[in-house]
């Protein structure tokens, strides 16, 4: 939410994976979920990934792509439903304005957030077709902080996870926002993990 190409992590794992046989793409897509599905569906179409990784509000989008292994940070599985309770604040005069204040997005390749009605009511549509397509099967693995933040709201919650995954999960002495070391010591093995590439980071 927010994020995209200049986002940390990625610039980590680009960084990590230069001179390797691995890439790591990000592309920015729409706030909108159902413009941001078509785009990223494009996407896979062309680029036939190895592997998803979903950061927070991005989880969703990932669990919508099927047939690929997928990792996620902060999954926010309670997001769509935060979004979808929150859509009636751009009807009040001055809400767009506030929820823009709340949420400031960086400058460079970002994810424009646009708060309409309309586009946050789609989060309930999106939400179902990402738990259809993850109760088809597939591998999911996610890490979780401790000092999390938007886990004491509900809109990141161990427990749905666990509900849909099982213990396919780690948590991690950090925050929302994954820390450099935990993307070293536990988001790049766990990279290695499932593309069984020995080679990487060496």
């Amino acid at each position: 939410m927010g994020g995209g190409g200049d986002s940390r992590i990625p610039r980590l794992l680009r960084e990590q994976f230069e001179g390797t046989d691995l890439r790591c793409i990000v592309r920015t897509y729409d706030f909108d979920p159902e413009i941001g599905h078509a785009q990223i569906a494009t996407w896979v179409e062309e680029l036939h990934p190895d592997l998803v990784i979903g950061e927070s509000l991005g989880a969703i989008q990932a669990l919508r792509v099927r047939g690929i292994p997928h990792l996620f940070v902060s999954p926010s599985l309670g997001a769509p439903d935060f979004l979808v309770k929150l859509a009636w604040v751009c009807k009040v005069p001055g809400g767009k304005y506030i929820l823009h204040k709340i949420w400031r997005v960086k400058e460079g390749d970002r994810q424009p957030l646009r708060f309409e009605y309309d586009i946050m009511k789609k989060y309930k549509p999106h939400w179902d077709d990402a738990r259809k397509a993850a109760s088809e099967g597939g591998y999911y693995y996610a890490f979780f902080g401790t000092r999390d933040h938007y886990r004491k709201s509900g809109v990141v919650n161990v427990d749905t996870w666990s509900e849909m995954f099982g213990d396919t999960y780690q948590i991690y002495e950090g925050t929302h926002f994954m820390e450099e070391e935990y993307v070293y010591s536990l988001l790049i093995p766990k990279i290695r993990e499932v593309l069984g590439c020995d080679q990487l980071c060496k």
